[in-house]
């Protein structure tokens, strides 16, 4: 069974917003490092926000005031709010969690299956 299920993926235009979410089936998935990672075809993944178990951020450059991470340790959830988006942010997003905190390398050792998102201009 899948232990990280990403959903909200979708298709918009620049400009708008998409919320991804992931759920979490770990054991204390609260006290783990979670990340969103996305790859478009052709390129290697690219770290886009990461997450501590306190919800200390960490954001890629490319994503810095547009994307925020957050995570909902009731819920067992981890989001990512995309605003402000642009054609260049087209590709599968994935959600990742370790017990060690990577950052943004994609070290991770439990990945989802990835998620859509397609920004048209």
């Amino acid at each position: 069974a899948q232990v990280l299920v990403e959903s909200g993926g979708g298709s918009v235009q620049a400009g708008g917003s998409l919320r991804l979410s992931c759920a979490v089936s770990l054991y204390m998935s609260s006290r783990l490092y979670m990340a969103w990672f996305r790859q478009a075809p052709g390129q290697e993944r690219e770290g886009v926000a990461a997450i501590d178990s306190t919800g200390f951020p960490t954001y890629g450059d490319s994503v810095k005031g547009r994307f925020t991470i957050l995570r909902d340790n009731t819920k067992n959830t981890l989001y990512l709010q995309m605003t402000s988006l642009k054609p260049e942010d087209t590709a599968t997003y994935y959600c990742a969690a370790d017990s060690r905190n990577w950052l943004l390398l994609p070290r991770y050792n439990y990945w989802g299956q990835g998620t859509q998102v397609t920004v048209s201009s």
